[in-house]
């Protein structure tokens, strides 16, 4: 585990299909932590890295059956 500080936008973007942007961010480790935070977390980082530069559409699919504290 390491901290998004170590990240770069390749570490955890591909590009696919008719060039298709797709990131995996994971989630908080069991009974410690909130989804909400990591969300929060991704998507500023992917905003600073210019991950939204020359894109149409961005689709979320959003981990919902954390409870904050596991």
């Amino acid at each position: 585990h390491g901290s998004v500080e170590d990240l770069e936008l390749e570490d955890v973007m591909k590009i696919g299909y008719q060039g298709i942007k797709c990131t995996e961010s994971g989630g908080p480790e069991p009974g410690v932590g909130c989804a909400g935070r990591g969300v929060i977390t991704a998507i500023n980082f992917l905003e600073e890295n210019g991950a939204y530069e020359d894109v149409d559409y961005v689709s979320y699919d959003v981990l919902g059956d954390v409870v904050c504290g596991g």
